[in-house]
């Protein structure tokens, strides 16, 4: 059992080093609100959320101020709507209202994001599938609160290429939807490969139909602790009259670390949990940047030794991060699940902008360290006239590597219409700001237009 008096030794890592609880996201099955009607669908979904989540927000600003530990977001993640309207959604326009209710049902408990506007389509589409994916652009513009994620492959069955292909003309046409709010849609999507059914971090967080009725998933964070222990690390060592510290201490160091921020995240849970009459889920481990200086995994980076993210090394060096992150959390918690390990957003982490700024790193790059993440290429601007099959083919790259090495991949990439190479976009907030970055040019209309699935790899065929 954790006590109180362990949480109190973090007190200076949140006044000096940005330690924050991102998230408590109380997980909602609403596989009991299907209805052959979709106006009593939505009377369902917004009465379900609006019970079991109204206590959310104050339980998690209650738990923040006994412990002195900032609980960043509240938020909410639901079953994969395509399951739910499956019965009463006959067009985009029925899925769309769904969306609204459940953006009403979250302004109203107040949280910060719902996630679950979702499909799970890595071998197929059932006829609901798509229609949800195709309302997506509509859905997302007219809803505030509400984000999507779509599951395109997985190692157990491949990559759907269909899907691949309809995701890139839906990425292109939410960023047009939205251009009148900075192109915020895409911003709010995010396209899978191996979703996890119990991931509290948005915008691809949803309720698995596994999970029980309410449950509680808490993400942790603190970027800037591990850089603050790293660099005290390396201190010590030069005035004890050494080299820097070597890789066994470095990882030592990162380990201890981690675990003294899962065990925040494991009081948080627990009491929470407990106050909120759900169960516990996970604790998501991952170390999630923000825009604010020195909260950053860039700069982690950048203390393990690479001058900037994006010279060499820079993939051994978060290879080494993300593991020794996973090594440290699960000795800490008795349920660790989620992404876990270390987001890599160019626009919520300003070491990653100053990277691209530099010319340091790019795509192409980021791309080869998604292969040892958590995630994938996430929060990216690009060019607002690049094609929906480069957008595709993008995608189709990141699933192959999650596919082939069975860990989660995702892609959220942001056409900034009207915007090009060399301009800014800045949405405020958490989701920060981004430089557009180049993509290649070169075309994969070809690859993107056979259609048909891309065969699971052969070290799938395990049962």
């Amino acid at each position: 059992m954790i006590d109180l008096s362990e949480v109190l030794e973090t007190n200076r890592m949140v006044e000096e080093e940005n330690l924050d609880v991102r998230t408590i996201t109380l997980g909602i099955s609403l596989l009991d609100c299907a209805d052959d009607s979709v106006d009593a669908c939505c009377e369902k979904i917004y009465n379900k959320i609006t019970t079991l989540a109204h206590d959310l927000v104050r339980t998690g600003e209650e738990i923040s101020r006994e412990i002195g530990i900032p609980i960043v977001h509240k938020r909410i993640s639901v079953t994969p709507i395509s399951l739910i309207g499956a019965s009463c959604c006959h067009t985009t326009g029925d899925f769309v209202k769904i969306a609204q209710t459940l953006d009403r049902a979250a302004a109203a408990v107040g949280v910060n994001f719902l996630g679950g506007f979702s499909a799970l389509v890595s071998k197929g589409m059932t006829p609901a599938d798509e229609l949800l994916i195709r309302s997506i652009p509509q859905a997302l513009a007219t809803t505030d609160l509400v984000c999507s994620s779509v599951n395109v492959g997985s190692t157990k069955n491949g990559l759907n290429m269909d899907a691949v292909k309809l995701m890139g003309e839906i990425v292109r046409q939410a960023a047009e939807a939205s251009a009148d709010r900075l192109c915020i849609g895409p911003a709010k999507l995010v396209v899978f490969c191996n979703a996890p059914d119990d991931n509290p971090f948005m915008a691809g967080a949803f309720h698995g139909v596994s999970e029980g009725n309410a449950v509680v998933n808490v993400g942790v964070s603190g970027p800037g602790v591990v850089k603050y222990a790293l660099e005290q690390m390396d201190r010590r060592a030069r005035e004890n009259g050494g080299r820097e510290a070597n890789f066994e201490t470095l990882c030592q160091t990162i380990k201890k670390t981690a675990f003294k921020i899962t065990r925040v995240g494991q009081y948080v849970a627990q009491e929470a949990s407990r106050r909120l009459g759900a169960e516990f889920g996970i604790i998501d481990l991952s170390l999630a940047p923000t825009p604010a200086v020195g909260d950053s995994v860039a700069d982690i980076l950048k203390c393990i030794g690479v001058e900037q993210p994006g010279a060499p090394g820079t993939t051994a060096a978060l290879a080494l991060l993300n593991d020794q992150v996973k090594k440290g959390g699960i000795m800490a918690s008795s349920y660790v699940g989620g992404l876990s390990g270390a987001f890599i957003p160019v626009s919520e982490d300003q070491g990653m902008i100053d990277a691209v700024n530099a010319g340091a790193l790019n795509i192409e790059k980021l791309e080869a360290m998604t292969c040892v993440c958590s995630v994938g290429l996430d929060m990216i601007a690009i060019p607002g006239d690049t094609p929906a099959t480069t957008i595709s083919g993008i995608i189709a790259d990141e699933a192959a590597i999650g596919m082939v090495n069975q860990k989660t991949t995702a892609v959220r990439v942001i056409p900034v219409i009207g915007k090009r190479v060399g301009d800014s976009i800045s949405w405020g907030g958490l989701l920060g700001h981004a430089p557009i970055m180049p993509v290649n040019t070169f075309s994969s209309e070809r690859l993107v237009n056979r259609g048909g699935r891309i065969p699971a790899p052969v070290h799938s065929f395990k049962n």
